[in-house]
């Protein structure tokens, strides 16, 4: 690895270009954004599908706590909690989330550390495999708990009837932004603790109050459809996942990761100098 970057550092901080302990924290979050971007967007095909695969599953299973305290309670909000589980188990587990790589992978591309081809083969193998995994358990959930199929088709027809409108346009960004925030907390701290903290934090807030998410309501979806019992097809749950993809990376790239590249201007510049130099 060059360690030209960290030279480029030091020459800031020796001409007075930083502003303390903020400025440090921003830089190693930016360094650590990078170094892991690489590797993501380096993989091959195999691991790519395999690992979107495994983050479809834990989702699921984030979904599935969803619905069994949502039977429960009645609660929107105490379901938001339980499926927290789903995001943590990605975040312990290493797998991937397609709505999890709209910050790193786009600044390490930003960076001249990657192509655009290789951020173009983790978003669609992502996608593609996290709704296969997700399918999977849904269906093992609908054989395993008979008693959630009422609850899978009235949470699913929320989202797979939903009129395209400022209302579902709205929730669909708002969920990329918070998927990407959290992305952009967890990358802020070597904390482990703290991360958790941030991923229970941003399901709460993406499940508990209904938010559109291009993987965890396509699960809802499948698992009403495994039932039997849904009164939509998978030509609806089709409209719903391209509304969900484009507001979620409209609200993931523009309001986090943009202002993040903007913010991170100048060390852009630095790596994409060292590339040229090294002739990357």
């Amino acid at each position: 690895m060059s360690e030209e970057p960290d030279k480029a550092t030091d020459e800031r901080h020796e001409l007075g270009d930083t502003d303390g302990p903020m400025e440090d924290a921003l830089e190693e979050s930016f360094t650590r954004q990078v170094e892991e971007g690489t590797q993501r967007l380096s993989r091959p095909w195999r691991e790519v599908l395999v690992t979107g695969f495994v983050g479809g599953t834990e989702v699921a299973l984030g979904v599935l706590a969803l619905l069994v305290v949502l039977h429960e309670t009645g609660n929107q909000l105490l379901a938001g909690l339980a499926f927290s589980i789903g995001f943590v188990a990605l975040l312990l587990g290493r797998s991937e989330l397609f709505t999890e790589g709209f910050l790193v992978p786009v600044v390490t591309v930003a960076a001249k550390r990657a192509k655009l081809r290789q951020l173009a083969k983790l978003w669609s193998g992502t996608l593609v495999a996290n709704l296969a995994g997700g399918w999977v358990i849904m269906w093992l959930v609908v054989w395993g708990f008979p008693s959630l199929h009422g609850q899978l088709v009235e949470s699913a027809t929320h989202f797979a009837t939903a009129p395209v409108n400022a209302e579902t346009i709205s929730l669909s960004v708002l969920g990329g932004a918070v998927m990407t925030l959290l992305t952009r907390m967890q990358h802020g701290t070597e904390d482990m603790p703290a991360k958790i903290v941030a991923a229970v934090a941003a399901a709460f807030l993406l499940a508990g109050t209904e938010m559109f998410h291009s993987i965890l309501d396509s699960l809802l979806i499948f698992g009403a459809l495994h039932t039997g019992d849904a009164t939509f097809g998978y030509g609806d749950w089709a409209g719903f996942l391209a509304l969900s993809v484009v507001g979620n990376m409209v609200g993931g790239l523009g309001l986090v990761t943009l202002l993040r590249l903007l913010r991170s201007k100048e060390r852009l510049e630095d790596e994409r100098q060292t590339r040229d130099e090294h002739g990357g």
